[in-house]
């Protein structure tokens, strides 16, 4: 995918050739990696607990709440320490306080108790907070705005391998016994992983923070989307004048909310709905649905080359409608499948709607997008009501509200992603 623009500028009005846009694109797409690997661990760490810590569905989905509540409320902190500092101050921070909730973890297993963990977890994810709210943004800004949603898509690639690589560590240490006890029991297993996790991160700090990083000028970006052509430029308005944006954080809050809820009972769905499945397989099999999210971002990156983001967004929306149902119906082995092709088609839809939402916002562009990275928090929404309907009817029954979720992503993509913008041929 090409990343060429005709020029990037410094704060100072340098212009920079698009050649070197690429080395800061791939450190940006670094910060991806991380955070996916931490997402991915957080689903295996909430079957773990409830399975080591003899804690409920329902109160497991605390991990979950802690996680992304620390996005809803530090988001727009985090757009303020942007806009002041700049994109290189914000990613490298944002990395070391993801480096310290890491570090927490050690005395909270010391601790033996849930709350700590739930402590630990809030720090780690306020670091990824400002890490991504830089890092989204950076990426939609680093070169062509019409190829904005190409350069996400791809970005959200090495965010997908991450979430990958998180069950598998998971469910090769945590569900292991023999791995468990070579380590040095349950404990000290959690301290290793994120302690190496800790380590990893502030290495890679380091080096950011000696890499040279342009500040790229906002003014004239976000004026389009793949497919879409704006109309002659005109006086610009509030972000409370937008209505494609204010749908955008909402629709993404909701999308958020639904795969947050997929993920944290993932394998209570599976293993209940595939006889003599362990909690292991459960979590291999939860990987097998990150390989299909990771070749579903690839899959849209190379789409969008031909397709307009809105036409993807609303077909794989509808897509998802069916296959949340099917999950909810808890066929044997079928709904199992189901629920893993959800995650191929939920691929491109944050950095989707995340470009669609921001485009046409000129120099509010940095707002928008740590408002819509704010609508992370959106996360919180539908772990505990999920959870509680699991407890009580069954896991398949909470695929209902993912269900739901779906439906307002497919009309985001249809009609709620137009509001408000007038567009001519090109």
């Amino acid at each position: 995918m090409s990343i060429e623009t005709d020029a990037a500028h410094t704060p100072g009005g340098l212009a920079l050739p698009a050649g070197n846009l690429r080395g800061p694109l791939a450190f940006a797409i670094g910060c991806f990696l991380i955070w996916g690997l931490a997402y991915g661990l957080l689903d295996v760490l909430n079957k773990h607990f409830q399975e080591t810590l003899s804690i409920s569905q329902a109160d497991s989905s605390w991990l979950q709440i802690a996680y992304f509540g620390a996005y809803l409320l530090l988001s727009l902190p985090a757009g303020m320490l942007l806009n002041a500092r700049g994109y290189k101050f914000g990613i490298v921070s944002g990395l070391c306080v993801t480096a310290i909730g890491a570090l927490l973890f050690i005395p909270a297993a010391n601790a033996g108790a849930f709350l700590p963990f739930v402590g630990s977890m809030f720090v780690l994810a306020a670091g990824l907070c400002v890490l991504e709210t830089a890092a989204d943004t950076y990426v939609n800004v680093l070169g062509d705005p019409a190829k904005a949603s190409q350069r996400l898509n791809l970005a959200q690639s090495f965010n997908a391998l991450g979430v990958f690589i998180g069950p598998m560590i998971g469910g090769a240490v945590f569900f292991s016994p023999t791995t468990t006890e070579a380590l040095g029991g349950a404990t000290r297993s959690i301290q290793i992983v994120y302690g190496l996790i800790a380590v990893a991160v502030l290495l890679f700090a380091a080096v950011v923070w000696r890499a040279r990083l342009p500040e790229t000028g906002l003014a004239d970006h976000g004026e389009s989307v793949a497919g879409d052509t704006p109309a002659k430029p005109h006086a610009p308005k509030g972000l409370s004048q937008q209505p494609h944006f204010i749908a955008g954080v909402v629709t993404q809050a909701l999308y958020i909310g639904a795969q947050v809820g997929i993920g944290a009972y993932f394998i209570n769905l599976v293993t209940h709905n595939w006889q003599d499945l362990t909690s292991q397989q459960g979590a291999y099999m939860l990987s097998l649905a990150a390989i299909g999210y990771l070749v579903g971002r690839f899959a849209a990156t190379g789409l969008l080359l031909k397709v307009k983001p809105r036409a993807l967004l609303t077909t794989y929306g509808v897509i998802n409608v069916i296959l949340t149902l099917i999950v909810s119906a808890g066929i044997d082995k079928v709904s199992p499948i189901a629920l893993i092709a959800v995650f191929f088609f939920m691929s491109t839809m944050f950095a989707t709607i995340f470009a669609l939402g921001t485009t046409g916002l000129g120099a509010s562009t940095k707002k928008a997008s740590s408002l819509m990275v704010m609508a992370i928090g959106g996360g919180v929404l539908l772990p505990w009501p999920m959870g509680k309907l699991a407890d009580l009817y069954g896991a398949n029954i909470a695929f209902l509200l993912p269900a739901a979720c779906f439906a307002v992503v497919a009309w985001y993509g249809w009609k709620g992603a137009g509001l408000g913008l007038k567009t001519e041929a090109s």
